[in-house]
């Protein structure tokens, strides 16, 4: 007599087959954006890098939105979109805030350790959330790192009142501040959460493109 072998391990989808996932296209565009932010910092065409900073934060908060309007996500597909997310941030928040500190420092060994610890806050920052998540199920223990590029892309505005070696004094003491607070113990709410901010961050991301923009021509 046959049985049925209940043991039998899940077959493990494609890695590609999350491509397709609708939430996990967002946070991939999110990233392209970044890609192009890193790309035009380089070359020293900062008012295109903001742009794209600032669509990377657009696009990591609409992919969260999207995941929970999504029927039909498996228990995996909910953790491989987490992941994805949370990887992405350390490149969005912490590789590209550090590659424009060296970039506009001229690539200096000075802004080397700033750049370091940049990337280090958001990676522990992101490790930490991925631990314990939300305090009390509503607020971000440290400061939220969609923050850093909010508050660098503003910034960046005054850069034209400075000469470009007190701006980068200026861009150093706040990435310093920002990756200070990002594994601080100070609680923010979850802002994405709130649809009223949904709406104020879409009028900033256009406000930004079109100043940005505007400075470009």
């Amino acid at each position: 007599m046959t049985t049925v072998n209940d043991d039998t391990p899940e077959l493990q989808p494609a890695i590609i087959s999350y491509v397709k996932d609708a939430a996990n296209l967002c946070s991939l565009a999110g990233l392209a954006c970044t890609v192009l932010s890193i790309y035009f910092s380089i070359s020293g065409l900062y008012a295109a890098a903001m742009i794209g900073m600032i669509w990377a934060v657009a696009f990591d908060w609409a992919d969260g939105l999207i995941a929970r309007r999504m029927k039909g996500r498996t228990a995996n597909d909910k953790t491989f979109g987490m992941q994805l997310d949370s990887l992405i941030d350390v490149v969005n928040y912490g590789v590209a805030p550090a590659i424009l500190l060296l970039s506009y420092g001229s690539y200096d060994l000075i802004f080397l350790p700033g750049a370091f610890l940049i990337v280090a806050a958001s990676a522990i920052r992101l490790s930490y959330f991925n631990t314990y998540g939300l305090a009390d199920g509503s607020k971000y223990t440290g400061l939220a790192l969609d923050n850093n590029n909010m508050a660098l892309v503003f910034i960046f505005l005054f850069e034209s009142f400075f000469s470009m070696e007190v701006f980068s004094v200026v861009l150093y003491v706040s990435a310093l501040v920002l990756a200070a607070l990002n594994v601080s113990q100070i609680q923010t709410p979850k802002l994405s959460s709130n649809s009223a901010n949904v709406y104020r961050l879409a009028f900033y991301t256009l406000a930004i493109t079109g100043i940005y923009t505007w400075k470009l021509l």
